[in-house]
């Protein structure tokens, strides 16, 4: 979603290298670019006003540290600045228990979706999740919730009879007796109207919630705003949820909403997947836009997703040299778990204007598919694989010979590499690399 936001300020910024000392002369056409970034962001006009006035305010006169350059010093200033607008510290949910969750917001922001993916990551934390269908307007909106809730393995209740959403939401609570947070799934509308507020405003005096959590879309950009305070003015928001990050927006909701409206994102929706839903940290994502990277929750991510004996197994053999194409396949599988390979290069330290494009997951496709055509003898010794073992290989992927035939060309590459680095032979392999990356040839698929 930054992706534009991340260079345009980095372009801003390097205007400043080579500077002794920042003045007003030479923070003028940086701190120019620099409003124009967030406009073209969407950013809320009055929100960029102030952020650079704030960050001016701080620039001007600083003496510059020695060692540091100053287009270091005012990405640190921008960076706190950031923070401070998207909202400074974690955002917590309350330790209520039972915890009642109310979801609220317009059609097509992701209520369901990201009811279930809430659920999903309370059940991670220890809670006993059910989740309630209080939106008898959509059609499919029950089934669609029940079906997650399955999935995911979250208590549910319904009922496909009434249509008293606050009576619902009372049966709810009652049903929920081993639960230990509710969360209730409201209805949405095209946009807001009398009816949709008061039916909510009912649903919450009824179950007394002590989250109220708004779910924006964060495409909607500085309209997410208009919204946010329309809810908050009604319902007294406790949070709010905002979702498609993954999406081509610009970003304008994310860095306008909390300052505008003073209620704090606590969640954030980054993909499809009830697995792509996180804690929001403002420190990590205004790293992020400033093309820093997100270590921390890169790491997180690989905690969660990896098995650690596995890990320390699989390094054990590329030490020895005795890495084959099953285990490679078993590494790419949990890889995978983090998520797509763009959100995994987004967290990683100035690779966050990099895009590795749809075809680097099709990539990854195919070098699953070829691995799995293979038998387990010719996964563990692929210099068995003779002409024929390949076509047929190839045939059972989907794919061409000359597919297979490049697959296994980087993975020979790949081993001599290891067994120069199990001799000692690290600077040529560097120097080997070096050669490969210069010719084009990149690297084997996926590692």
């Amino acid at each position: 979603m930054f992706e534009s936001l991340t260079d345009k300020l980095g372009s801003a910024l390097r205007n400043l290298r080579g500077v002794g000392q920042l003045s007003e002369a030479n923070m003028a056409d940086a701190l120019k670019e620099v409003r124009t970034a967030l406009l073209a962001a969407d950013v809320h006009f009055k929100v960029a006003k102030d952020f650079v006035e704030r960050v001016q305010a701080q620039c001007v006169g600083q003496d510059v540290l020695k060692g540091v350059a100053p287009g270091q010093q005012v990405v640190k200033i921008i960076h706190d600045e950031l923070v401070r607008l998207l909202g400074e510290g974690e955002t917590s949910l309350s330790p209520a228990r039972p915890l009642k969750i109310l979801m609220v917001g317009l059609h097509g922001s992701g209520k369901t979706t990201s009811t279930a993916k809430l659920g999903k990551l309370l059940k991670k934390r220890g809670y006993r999740p059910l989740v309630a269908a209080c939106d008898i307007y959509r059609p499919a909106a029950i089934d669609q919730l029940e079906i997650l809730a399955q999935q995911e393995e979250l208590g549910f209740y319904a009922d496909r009879a009434s249509r008293d959403v606050p009576a619902i939401g009372t049966a709810a609570l009652a049903a929920a007796s081993t639960a230990d947070c509710i969360i209730f799934d409201t209805a949405g509308r095209l946009q807001i109207d009398a009816d949709l507020i008061e039916e909510v405003k009912q649903l919450r005096a009824r179950v007394q919630p002590d989250e109220v959590l708004l779910v924006v879309d964060g495409a909607l950009g500085q309209e997410a705003v208009n919204v946010a305070k329309t809810f908050h003015e009604a319902l007294t928001l406790t949070g709010l949820i905002l979702t498609k990050l993954d999406g081509d927006a610009r970003g304008g909701a994310a860095l306008s909403i909390k300052s505008i409206t003073g209620v704090p994102i606590k969640f954030i929706g980054t993909g499809e997947k009830t697995g792509d839903f996180d804690t929001f940290y403002p420190d990590r994502l205004a790293s992020r836009i400033l093309g820093m990277g997100d270590v921390v929750s890169l790491v997180e991510k690989a905690q969660e997703n990896i098995d650690q004996k596995e890990a320390e197994r699989m390094a054990e053999k590329m030490r020895k040299a005795d890495f084959n194409l099953e285990d490679f396949l078993a590494q790419m599988q949990q890889v995978k778990k983090m998520g797509s390979m763009q959100s995994i290069i987004g967290m990683m330290p100035g690779m966050s204007g990099v895009d590795v494009g749809p075809d680097a997951e099709k990539q990854l496709g195919r070098t699953e598919a070829i691995i799995h055509s293979m038998t387990i003898q010719e996964r563990r010794k692929p210099e068995v694989l003779n002409g024929s073992r390949r076509q047929r290989i190839a045939n059972g992927a989907g794919v061409k010979i000359v597919d297979v035939n490049q697959l296994l060309k980087q993975f020979q590459q790949m081993q001599k590499m290891m067994k120069m680095m199990k001799g000692g032979g690290g600077k040529k392999m560097m120097r080997q690399m070096e050669m490969m990356q210069r010719q084009g040839k990149g690297g084997f698929p996926g590692m």
